[in-house]
């Protein structure tokens, strides 16, 4: 059973950054795509960012391009989430999810994804 942990949440003023981690245990992680989702109450579930299996694509959604990046260490089945210029629209819920193997396509659908970390929260204050 693939475990992943994510880890680097908090709460920022407008304007800062942060860097989500999250670290899989169990399982090939190399191979597989992997993304990181967001939940804000009252709102449905996005794919904020993935990046592929060798990390030479990533993809994001447009609310985050040129502030976000998605980066990953093989090595230490670990990926991360740099977050700048946050915004109180970035409130959410961040969790991180293994997607297709061998995969460097932009896939937003949820049921792409077969294993998910419990989650971080992110609280952006004005």
């Amino acid at each position: 059973q693939v475990q992943l942990v994510e880890s680097g949440g908090g709460l920022v003023q407008a304007g800062g950054s942060l860097t989500l981690s999250c670290t899989a245990s169990r399982g090939t992680f190399s191979i597989y795509t992997m993304g990181w989702f967001r939940q804000a109450p009252g709102k449905e579930r996005e794919l904020v960012g993935s990046i592929s299996w060798s990390g030479v694509s990533t993809h994001y959604t447009d609310s985050v391009k040129g502030r976000f990046a998605i980066s990953r260490d093989n090595a230490k089945n670990t990926v991360y989430l740099k977050m700048n210029s946050l915004k109180p629209e970035d409130t959410a819920v961040y969790s991180c999810a293994r997607g297709r193997p061998f995969d460097g396509t932009w896939n937003p659908r949820s049921e792409s994804y077969d294993y998910w970390g419990q989650g971080t929260q992110v609280t952006v204050s004005s």
